[in-house]
C-alpha cells in the first residue's frame, strides 16, 4: 500500500509536470463553454451564409442542443484527446527504462499499473466534470433551466467509457512495444467495436453505446434499463483489463 501511495503521488507530479493535466482541463473546460455558445449561434451562422436565394428554416436552439453539442464534441475529439493524452503513460516508461530503478528497490508492478490509472482516471474524472459543469453554467444562462431526463446517467455512461479506454490502455502497453502501441491497439479495439456495433445481437452488450446513445437517453429514444447490462459489462471489463495488465506486466522483461 505504501508503494502505491508513493507511486501515485509521483505519478500526479509527473503529470503536472508534462502539462497532461492542463491539457485536457484546458481542452475539457473549452468544450463545456463552446458548446452552448455554439448551440445558440448556429441559426444566426446559418442566416448569413449565402445560399443562392435557398432559405432553410432551422428551429430555436434549445438545452437539447447545448447538450448534444456537448456529447458530440466529448466523444469525439474529447475520446481523441483522452486517448492521445495518456497513450504513453506506461509504455514511455517502460521504453525510457525508467522503472527498472523503481522497481528494484521494491516497487511492486501491481502497484505501477493500478497508480498509473488511478491517477488517470482522477483527471478523466475531474476534466469530464469540468465540462459538464462548464455547460450546465452556460446553458442555464443562455436557455435557462432544463430539466432534461437522464442527464446525469448520460454523463455516467461516457465516464465509465472513458475508465474503460484507459484501462484498455494500460493492457495494451503491457505487452506491445514503442511508445504508440498501446494507443495503436486500443484504437484497433475501438474500430472493432464500432464495427461490430451494427448488430443487435451485440449493440445490447458493446461497450461503444455508452458513448453513443447519450443524446438518445436524454430523449428517452433509450431506456436507462437498457443500458445498466451495458454499464456492468464495461465495468467488469475494466477490472478484467486491469488485472490482466498487472499479471502481463509482472511477467514482462524491462
Amino acid at each position: 500500500m505504501n508503494s502505491y501511495i508513493a507511486f501515485t503521488k509521483k505519478e500526479l507530479l509527473e503529470n503536472f509536470r508534462t502539462f497532461r493535466i492542463l491539457i485536457l482541463v484546458s481542452v475539457f473546460f473549452l468544450f463545456g463553454m463552446l458548446s452552448p455558445l455554439t448551440a445558440k449561434l448556429m441559426p444566426e451562422i446559418f442566416k448569413s451564409l449565402a445560399l443562392d436565394g435557398i432559405v432553410i428554416t432551422i428551429p430555436d436552439p434549445t438545452a437539447l442542443d447545448a447538450y448534444s453539442q456537448l456529447f458530440k464534441n466529448l466523444t469525439q475529439m474529447g475520446i481523441l484527446v483522452l486517448l492521445l493524452v495518456f497513450s504513453g503513460m506506461l509504455s514511455t516508461e517502460i521504453t525510457k527504462g525508467t522503472l527498472i530503478n523503481m522497481l528494484t528497490k521494491g516497487l511492486s508492478r501491481s502497484a505501477v499499473i493500478l497508480a498509473k490509472f488511478t491517477v488517470a482516471g482522477v483527471i478523466w474524472s475531474l476534466s469530464l466534470l469540468l465540462a459538464f459543469i462548464t455547460t450546465f453554467g452556460y446553458t442555464a444562462y443562455l436557455f435557462g433551466n432544463a430539466n432534461l431526463p437522464n442527464l446525469i446517467f448520460s454523463i455516467f455512461c461516457l465516464w465509465v467509457y472513458g475508465l474503460f479506454l484507459l484501462s484498455l490502455i494500460l493492457l495494451a502497453s503491457s505487452f506491445t512495444s514503442g511508445n504508440f502501441g498501446g494507443l495503436t491497439l486500443t484504437a484497433v479495439l475501438i474500430v472493432i467495436m464500432m464495427i461490430v456495433d451494427v448488430f443487435p445481437k451485440i449493440h445490447q452488450f458493446n461497450p461503444i453505446a455508452l458513448a453513443s446513445q447519450n443524446v438518445s437517453l436524454l430523449i428517452e429514444k433509450v431506456n436507462v434499463s437498457a443500458m445498466i447490462p451495458i454499464v456492468i459489462i464495461t465495468v467488469l471489463l475494466t477490472l478484467a483489463s486491469l488485472v490482466g495488465s498487472v499479471l502481463i506486466f509482472n511477467k514482462r522483461k524491462l
